[in-house]
């Protein structure tokens, strides 16, 4: 934009200077001299003459003067409209970003701690054949467990599934408006806008009931974005509750009553509060005094019972380039129950003697912890919780409100919300400033620009005028306030300024000619003036906002990753330019009118007749 400004002052007059031609040329062959004329002399046509100007002229002069006549209407409709604006606007829904399709999904189902091998690749064969019946679904890849690496420390309890989905030419088809009568071409155009097969919400959804479990608590989102979310919140739903305190049972029952209350809220998709004490170990208490006499040491004890059930790496061996270690440990048949485990011998005495395990210390099956969190100092436990069709910022509204009746902390113990309510309480915070100082720096440099403090406020005016249609495109669109709407509603801000300047501009100019040449005696000639500022310099103002509509426009038609990003930040534009440029047209001529005649045409002593 710096260097836009910078060009449109220096190389644009020096080119207008070299390209324009005032005289016709004069060379043989005639057609060829004809065509040279048409091409680089032209004709400068006067606006009530020009083909596209003179059209806009006969349409825009009458709504003009009769918006002049009935200006106090004009200016009353105004207002009602932005009035009538503000519940459409409270009725948007909030969230961080909009969804970026990464054409692929990410099926991500909790069962409760302590599900063995086996049963979690049962449901993980289970789940992976009944996902690959969808036509939509071109390959299926399930993961149970964590890789062999620390930086993925996944449970057996959460199952991870990798979608990865046809091209949407592909999916089922649906009814549309145009289904039945639109040629192909024609589909092809309104197809971006108006999809003729189910949409991504709708597959999510019949995969979901498919998928319902006993025992799953399923979760749906998309693979980068997960590990994104996770990776900045340590949750892997879009929403989730984290509880904090010092005792992990209480958090659990916490967690619990968390769960079955928010199960009634409206968008709830799935609701899963991590079992914190839900895990499953051997524990094994040694008896000391028989360790004594048997001249053992808690350190030789457990290294037997670690050796023997766990196992022990006593070599590698080299296949090619790979390695791989030897572990040696007991048989399955010796040591899967408390009875085989009893008769586990521990060497004593350098060997020489064989001690049964039962002997020496007592075996017990506990619960306890499969995982302990720990954030800020205190113990953590997660609650999941996958919505949908619903926006992330009035789920969390009423979900705190439901919460707030019904579950009781006691002391010590806290709620936080986190997932997407963390990224938007950030930008939240940062929007209270740059909204406000991007307000200021505007009504800084239109000040500057036009020296009034009066001429600023009206091109302010602009600002309501656009967030009408801003919002009720984005209303009918269906889309949520996000950080890209932000955008292009702070992107509307710039552009409103630069065409209320235009019309203002315009304005002031016929009125400096017409009080020179004095014809500002009264109303009437007043309104002339107007008229002629706002009517014959319409091609310049129409060219503005076409310019910029006509690069918006073809956004919205755009598809693929990252077009629900362009669209949400074109959106505000499209929809604020064409309300603002229509009102403009309409109540600019009718303030400056009342403005200039109670505030300089009256007060000279001009007639009001």
């Amino acid at each position: 934009m710096v260097i836009a400004a910078f060009l449109a002052i220096t190389f644009d007059p020096a080119l207008r200077l070299l390209l324009t031609n005032l005289r016709n040329f004069s060379f043989r062959p005639r057609w060829l001299c004809r065509a040279a004329n048409a091409l680089f002399v032209g004709s400068i046509r006067p606006e009530d003459r020009h083909p596209i100007s003179s059209r806009l002229i006969r349409l825009y002069e009458p709504l003009a003067a009769w918006s002049l006549r009935q200006k106090w209407l004009v200016i009353s409709l105004a207002i009602l409209l932005v009035l009538v604006t503000i519940p459409a606007f409270m009725n948007l829904g909030s969230e961080f970003m909009p969804p970026l399709d990464e054409e692929s999904l990410f099926f991500m189902p909790t069962t409760m701690p302590g599900i063995s091998i086996t049963e979690a690749q049962r449901l993980l064969q289970t789940t992976d054949g009944i996902i690959k019946g969808f036509p939509e679904v071109e390959r299926v890849l399930g993961k149970a467990g964590r890789a062999e690496t620390s930086t993925d420390p996944a449970p057996l309890s959460m199952l991870e599934t990798v979608i990865s989905l046809k091209p949407k030419s592909e999916w089922r088809k649906v009814d549309t408006w145009y289904s039945s009568w639109a040629p192909e071409w024609l589909k092809a155009i309104v197809r971006p806008i108006t999809p003729d097969h189910i949409s991504r919400e709708e597959l999510v959804s019949q995969l979901n009931d498919a998928l319902r479990i006993p025992g799953l608590s399923n979760a749906w989102t998309m693979p980068i974005k997960a590990r994104i979310d996770m990776l900045t919140t340590g949750v892997r739903t879009p929403v989730g509750i984290k509880i904090s305190g010092s005792d992990l049972k209480v958090i659990e029952q916490i967690g619990s009553r968390v769960e079955k209350n928010l199960l009634s809220v409206q968008g709830t998709r799935s609701v899963f509060a991590e079992r914190t004490s839900g895990g499953y170990f051997i524990d094994v208490k040694w008896k000391r005094e028989e360790l004594a006499r048997h001249g053992l040491s808690i350190e030789e004890a457990q290294t037997a019972v670690l050796n023997a059930i766990g196992g022990a790496n006593v070599t590698t061996t080299v296949e090619g380039r790979e390695r791989y270690p030897v572990n040696v440990r007991y048989k399955p048949d010796f040591r899967t129950d408390f009875g085989s485990l009893g008769r586990l011998l521990v060497s004593a005495l350098g060997g020489k003697r064989q001690v049964p395990l039962s002997q020496l210390a007592e075996l017990e099956a506990v619960s306890e912890p499969a995982m302990i969190r720990d954030e800020d100092g205190l113990l953590t436990g997660y609650v999941y919780i996958d919505i949908a069709e619903r926006d992330p910022g009035s789920y969390i509204a009423d979900a705190s409100e439901a919460l707030k009746d019904s579950v009781h902390l006691p002391v010590g113990y806290a709620l936080t919300w986190t997932g997407q309510y963390e990224a938007m309480e950030r930008v939240k915070e940062r929007l209270t400033v740059v909204v406000p100082l991007t307000l200021f720096l505007i009504f800084l440099l239109l000040y500057m620009n036009t020296q009034s403090f009066a001429k600023t406020m009206i091109v302010a005016l602009a600002v309501p005028f656009s967030a009408i249609g801003a919002v009720w495109f984005l209303y009918v669109l269906g889309f949520n306030m996000s950080i890209a709407v932000w955008v292009g509603l702070i992107a509307l801000l710039g552009i409103d300024a630069e065409t209320g300047v235009f019309m203002l501009l315009y304005l002031d100019l016929a009125y400096e000619r017409a009080k020179k040449e004095g014809r500002l005696r009264n109303i009437p000639e007043l309104r002339q003036a107007i008229l002629e500022g706002a009517v014959k310099r319409l091609r310049p103002k129409f060219m503005t906002v076409a310019t910029m509509s006509l690069g918006l426009i073809p956004i919205m038609w755009s598809t693929g990753t990252g077009a629900d990003v362009m669209k949400r930040i074109a959106a505000p534009m499209i929809g604020g330019i064409f309300t603002s440029f229509i009102l403009e047209l309409m109540v600019y001529p009718a303030i400056y009118e009342i403005w200039k005649w109670h505030f300089e045409v009256k007060k000279s002593g001009s007639s009001p007749k």
